[in-house]
């Protein structure tokens, strides 16, 4: 692997962790201060750490492979697309470990984290801010 595509892969774990310690603050602010149902609040926490993450990823880990203009719609609705898609992802995987296994909350909550980032990266690469020709 090039040095390149590890930078590449560094900066879509800072930015990844980053939106993930946003996600879970917001949840916990909306929680403890304006009373929200937790499972409401995770949906509000999501959509906080979208628009974190959106940011994140287009002008730093993938700043190199999109336009300024051309693309930007494109690569937006993708992402969106991709963000959404986790989010099911993570919620129907970790609903399936809860409820089937006798795995600990937290080692099935490591399991789907690193299986949704891992597809997130994929899908993020090779479609949703994949190289626009000019």
């Amino acid at each position: 692997m090039k040095f390149e595509e590890l930078w590449r892969i560094a900066r879509f774990g800072v930015v990844g962790l980053t939106a993930a310690g946003v996600h879970y603050w917001t949840v916990i602010a909306l929680v403890e201060l304006l009373q929200i149902a937790p499972l409401h609040a995770n949906v509000g926490g999501f959509v906080v750490a979208f628009w974190f993450s959106y940011f994140g990823h287009r002008y730093w880990t993938f700043s190199d492979t999109v336009g300024h203009q051309p693309g930007q719609r494109q690569s937006f609705l993708r992402f969106l697309l991709v963000a959404v898609l986790g989010f099911l992802m993570n919620a129907f995987l970790f609903f399936l470990f809860l409820h089937y296994t006798d795995i600990p909350y937290y080692v099935a909550l490591a399991i789907v984290v690193l299986t949704v980032a891992a597809m997130t990266y994929v899908l993020s690469r090779l479609w949703a801010f994949r190289r626009i020709a000019s």
